[in-house]
């Protein structure tokens, strides 16, 4: 037996075992990352080491200390406020706002990770102050930002179409980007209505003063005329939300060092982690005492989760298992089949590594394949990249583990969850899908 099918059996097995006796999927995944790089690969540890996520790491553990301290300080509250007062109560807007924000980022060259890793920490805790679905807003994030992600100048479309002509592939960058979002746009439309959106479209929020902030209205909502009326919901006291709705000099300060991470993060290209770590680290040495207890908050269990199995991962791709599954394509006679088999590696995949590595090393594998005209060359690019994009909302992606990361404490584990079988569906959800649009048709 190859150690490419060991290591796929090994996979198989970290999920049974995790699942099966309620283990934290990272410790299980270094476990058998541990055994079979030591006693099958025969790998150093350096050489597991290596494949140790550590700008992942980073990230999760910057960003969620950082809104942290935002969260405890009130600085979060002071953002849900002017985000409420923005759309004038509607909360149903909201989602679709975080959506057309973060699709703006990527569009004009934000990586995918650090703009949700802006965007979620405050969708996130706006969905929890306002009883919003956690998996509606956290995908409708997800997706804006691949939905921007594939325009000429952002980097998964710089990716994609470098990778396109350098194989002398036909392209189509504008084809390529209107196709991402409208793919992303008609999903969000579906997670909207699949998690609650329907509800949210009967809510509103009273914005007229800081006391009200908390207030909700509905349908039937007080007695008599069944018309639209506000009710008002056992709220702090007015003095207390008065004084999350104006900036204090913490706030204020937090304020700045998120405006620092995001034109850092997007404008000067400064990594992610290290920056919203740095900026944490400072807020924690000007205010000692009241940040102290933020270091608790950190999702230390999601970072050992998402961090072990992007290990094992790496570890799968330095011994060219994703190569020998790449390979096995090139043997099938039927080219639909062939199509459907590359999208599905590539979404299964990429659900668990890197989407911008993956767009880098399928393409080539696909261009013996591609320049036989079985199929058409554009259409396939673009189904290849919906699957492997789709998944990002797999917590054990980037994207997916800042959502995870920044919901609340008490739901973290349901969102994990959710969120799993969400982008595990999508793993073949989105292949069939991808190719009934822009394969099989023939049109591309």
């Amino acid at each position: 037996m190859s150690v490419q099918v060991v290591s796929i059996i090994g996979l198989v097995l970290i999920f049974l075992i995790a699942t099966l006796r309620s283990v934290n999927m990272g410790a299980v995944a270094f476990l058998g990352a541990f055994l079979i790089g030591t006693f099958v690969v025969r790998e150093s540890a350096d050489d597991l080491f290596s494949g140790f996520p550590g700008d992942l790491f980073t990230v999760l553990v910057g960003v969620t200390l950082l809104f942290a301290i935002a969260k405890s300080n009130g600085t979060v509250d002071w953002l849900i406020h002017v985000g409420v007062r923005a759309v004038r109560g509607r909360i149903a807007l909201v989602p679709w706002v975080m959506f057309l924000v973060t699709s703006l980022l990527t569009m004009v060259g934000a990586v995918v990770p650090g703009a949700v890793a802006i965007m979620a920490p405050i969708g996130l805790n706006f969905a929890a102050r306002y009883r919003i679905n956690p998996m509606l807003m956290g995908l409708l994030i997800i997706n804006g930002a691949t939905a921007g992600g594939f325009s000429p100048i952002s980097i998964f479309g710089s990716i994609t179409n470098g990778v396109v002509e350098r194989s002398g592939l036909p392209s189509n960058p504008a084809l390529l980007w209107g196709s991402q979002f409208v793919f992303n746009l008609l999903l969000s439309v579906l997670v909207f209505f699949l998690f609650g959106g329907r509800e949210l479209l009967r809510r509103k929020v009273d914005t007229e003063s800081p006391e009200s902030s908390g207030e909700m209205a509905g349908p039937g909502t007080s007695g008599g005329t069944g018309g639209t009326t506000t009710a008002t919901a056992a709220e702090p006291a007015t003095g207390a939300l008065a004084q999350v709705t104006t900036l204090n000099a913490n706030r204020a300060l937090t304020l700045t060092g998120l405006v620092l991470l995001a034109v850092g993060a997007l404008a000067l290209e400064f990594d992610v982690g290290l920056l919203s770590l740095s900026i944490a680290t400072v807020l924690c040495i000007i205010s000692p005492q009241t940040t102290k207890a933020c270091i608790g908050e950190v999702a230390w269990p999601t970072v050992l989760l998402i961090c072990g199995v992007v290990t094992y991962v790496s570890m799968m791709e330095e011994i060219g298992t994703i190569e020998f599954l790449g390979d096995g394509v090139a043997g099938i006679g039927v080219p639909l089949l062939a199509a459907f088999v590359i999208c599905l590696i590539g979404a299964a995949v990429s659900a668990f590594a890197s989407t911008t590595g993956i767009l880098g090393a399928l393409i080539p594998l696909a261009v013996p394949f591609l320049h036989t005209g079985q199929v058409g060359a554009i259409g396939m690019i673009i189904a290849l990249t919906v699957a492997s994009s789709v998944v990002d909302s797999s917590p054990f992606s980037t994207s997916g583990a800042l959502v995870v990361a920044s919901s609340p404490a008490e739901m973290r584990d349901r969102v994990f969850r959710k969120l799993m079988t969400w982008g595990m569906s999508m793993i073949v959800i989105a292949p069939v899908v991808a190719c009934a649009l822009f394969v099989l048709p023939g049109w591309l």
